[in-house]
């Protein structure tokens, strides 16, 4: 089951366009739904899983992984947008945590029990990128290079983020943006020179420089071919150069010995196929590529393992070994300077050992475990892996069979003891497994272990657990969106006095706001430190400008009003955008919703005087009052507060303690009229009210029923006239002041 992951770069350079008419962008989403119709023409394209990445930081990055449906990685593919950074390294990272998510959970890559290439996860990474220079966002680096403090358990048991499975390749697009002279020639796409090129060989993988679409659709097919199952290895020579052979492929001793200059087959980095089982699809293999470490049960760690193993391989010829009902596995080399030269040779007979060094039990020492033959059409070299030390092992099963026909004497189980102490723990079961196959299951007793020390079996099952953990963290949250931002924070990229600290600021920042004619060059907007653009209410999304066409016929007369107000700033506007009517335009439901605003009003400050009475708000209605801290007096005067407060005296000087007045003065004592009779009744009795002060009013008779129904009064079951009080009010207000009149002044009619 290949996947199939592509990495899209969403950068914001991503957005020029090309000589085609369309975006950078565009041509990588044309380019995976290409890929994917070239790739459904393979029959075994049903099991392909593919996984969408992009440049967006971790782990928004991720829009496409082991849980999401075709359907949604089509759909995530056509909403990319490119608005962001080059951050490949992140991005890099973020795909090879994606894949290694299930291995520890699997255990598919068995750290310490040797590598099993038909153990793997065969994945491709396809980036799609324009090769710009990479940023992020502490600056301009010059090379690539992928964080290494992963959060993914087990990362530290592998030097590298990736593993012998997983390749990638670089599609880079150099196509102009003005058309050129087609003058393109047919053949091999170069490689790019971009930063990523080097990533991609050190996985196994290429990177191709795209410069028109015709070579995008080669790149394409070509990389179609390259979706199989196989896993990276690293095969170096060790030892002299083979004696130079003629054209019939015998050694030629009169040819010159090549020169001991490193050629390119001396090391190679290329992939070895393993081949599914045809009837069901998944390889199937028996013996393990030894590890470079001898396992040891007193070690409380594990030694951290390159993602690709080296196997060396010997020059020196010798006889491939092969007995009846061993089983063997047999890979074959991708095509590479090795296996051209090991064909050129012409020699099918041919066998050159393969060795990983410190696998033995002696670090000195390393033991065959296979050889390197070609194919006897001479068409392609295979790499043949056989059990640990294999000559020795095989005749010693030669002779069960043949000699002692399964009835080993002392001598035999002796040799046999030796063989299996020098050989690495975990080929064991591969071996018992190998003999129970051949009739011969009894030979390996049962109690023998694996070689791994109990703190490390426990802490790879502690391993494996948080690997679980992980995973599911990580699933649930692929597809989620970035938060949007409320505010846009704008750093200080100057070492000047920040103009929050200037004299003039209040002046700088009316000419702003637009209060003031503003002096562009006192003002650098590149100086607020720490300024933070936000809006007030969080519930509102920023938008920088509207639509035209979401504006109604019947207001677009209004809006371009306000635009042409808010161009030549002819009023003063507390927002930018926005003018006093606007401001003050709600809809009539929202109208009476006095309570939200008290919500959103700062709390008041206490008051200083704490037997001061609440005041309470009149919102809606102005007759509301608060009648628990009022008092009416015999003269219908409103009085607040305490009522233990005494008035002056008439002696006394009128600066401090006399009460100013609550109405103003009656129209009525501002012109001579005709003397009024005022007078106080008590349940409709006579005088009672009589004051021995001098200059106070004196009380003189009025007949009952004449008052006037206007404003309640204590007398006349409630009613007096509103000129009559305003005028009892007026005149007891300026006796208590220390006014002195006359009769004729203070009797009014």
């Amino acid at each position: 089951m290949p996947i199939l992951l592509f990495l899209i770069d969403t950068s914001a350079s991503m957005n020029q366009r090309t000589y085609l008419g369309t975006t950078y962008l565009d041509i990588a989403k044309g380019a995976v739904e290409i890929f994917m119709k070239l790739r459904a023409r393979d029959p075994a394209s049903r099991g392909d899983r593919y996984m969408l990445v992009t440049f967006d930081d971790p782990p928004y990055g991720v829009k496409a992984g082991w849980k999401e449906n075709h359907a949604t990685f089509m759909s995530e593919l056509k909403n990319l947008q490119a608005s962001g950074l080059t951050t490949l390294g992140n991005a890099l990272r973020a795909a090879f945590d994606l894949l290694n998510l299930n291995r520890l959970v699997s255990g598919i890559d068995n750290y310490g029990q040797g590598r099993n290439p038909f153990f793997l996860e065969p994945s491709v990474i396809i980036t799609i990128t324009d090769g710009n220079k990479l940023t992020h966002s502490s600056g301009v680096p010059d090379e690539l290079h992928l964080p290494l403090n992963s959060p993914l358990p087990g990362s530290e048991l592998t030097k590298e983020p990736f593993r012998w499975d997983q390749r990638l390749f670089a599609l880079v697009l150099r196509l102009p943006g003005a058309a050129v002279p087609d003058s393109e020639q047919l053949g091999s796409v170069p490689s790019d020179e971009s930063a990523i090129t080097q990533m991609c060989e050190v996985t196994g993988g290429r990177s191709y420089c795209v410069r028109t679409q015709r070579m995008l659709n080669q790149c394409l097919e070509s990389l179609v071919q390259k979706v199989l199952s196989g896993v990276v290895i690293n095969f170096e020579k060790t030892g002299p150069d083979p004696p130079p052979v003629g054209e019939d492929g015998l050694v030629d001793p009169a040819r010159p010995l090549s020169s001991f200059s490193p050629q390119p087959w001396h090391s190679c980095h290329k992939l070895i196929y393993v081949r599914p089982n045809p009837k069901t699809g998944v390889p199937v293999g028996h013996w393990p590529i030894p590890e470079s470490f001898w396992p040891d049960q007193n070690s409380p760690t594990l030694p951290p393992r390159s993602a690709h193993p080296v196997v060396r391989f010997s020059c020196v010829d010798c006889e491939p070994m092969v007995i009846d009902k061993l089983p063997f596995d047999k890979y074959e080399l991708e095509p590479s300077p090795l296996t051209q030269y090991i064909l050129e040779r012409k020699s099918p007979h041919m066998c050159w050992q393969v060795f990983v060094n410190c696998s033995g039990k002696h670090s000195d020492v390393a033991q065959p475990f296979g050889y390197l033959k070609a194919s006897t059409t001479l068409t392609c070299v295979n790499l043949f892996v056989m059990p640990y030390n294999y000559p020795v092992l095989l005749p010693l099963l030669d002779d069960l069979f043949k000699v002692h026909k399964l009835k080993p004497n002392l001598k035999w189980r002796q040799a046999f003891e030796i063989y299996l102490k020098s050989m690495p723990p975990y080929f064991l079961p591969p071996l018992k497994k190998a003999l129970r196959m051949m009739g011969a299951p009894n030979l390996i007793s049962d109690n023998m272990d694996c070689g791994l020390s109990y703190s490390v079996i426990s802490y790879l099952k502690k391993l494996s657990q948080q690997a679980k953990i992980e995973s599911d963290r990580m699933i649930v949250s692929v597809g989620k969106k970035p938060p949007q931002e409320t505010g846009i924070k704008v750093k200080n990229h100057s070492s000047t006095l920040s103009l929050a600290h200037r004299r003039d600021f209040k002046q700088l920042l009316q000419g702003i706001t637009g209060e003031v004619p503003l002096r562009l060059n006192d003002v650098n907007f590149k100086e607020f430190a720490g300024f933070q653009i936000a809006l007030l209410n969080k519930d509102v999304k920023p938008q920088a400008y509207r639509n035209a066409y979401d504006i109604p016929r019947q207001n677009l007369l209004d809006q371009v009003t306000r635009m042409r107000s808010n161009l030549l700033k002819t009023t003063q506007k507390l927002i930018r955008g926005q003018d006093e009517d606007y401001l003050h335009s709600i809809p009539v439901g929202q109208m009476g919703n006095y309570q939200e605003y008290l919500k959103m009003m700062p709390s008041p400050l206490r008051e200083i005087d704490p037997d001061q009475p609440k005041r309470l708000h009149t919102f809606g209605n102005p007759f509301k009052q608060d009648k628990k801290g009022m008092m009416i007096d015999e003269a219908d005067e409103f009085v607040t507060g305490p009522q233990n407060k005494k008035r002056a005296n008439p002696g006394e000087p009128s600066s401090g303690s006399a009460p100013k007045r609550r109405r103003s003065m009656s129209p009525l004592l501002r012109r001579p009229q005709t003397p009024p009779i005022i007078t106080n009744h008590v349940l409709g009795k006579g005088p009672t009210v009589v004051s021995n002060q001098h200059g106070l009013i004196k009380p003189i008779p009025l007949h009952k029923g004449e008052c006037h129904t206007i404003i309640g009064c204590q007398v006349c079951d409630g009613v007096t006239p509103q000129a009559d009080s305003d005028v009892i009010s007026d005149s007891i207000s300026q006796t208590a002041s220390g006014d002195h009149m006359t009769r004729d002044e203070r009797t009014v009619s």
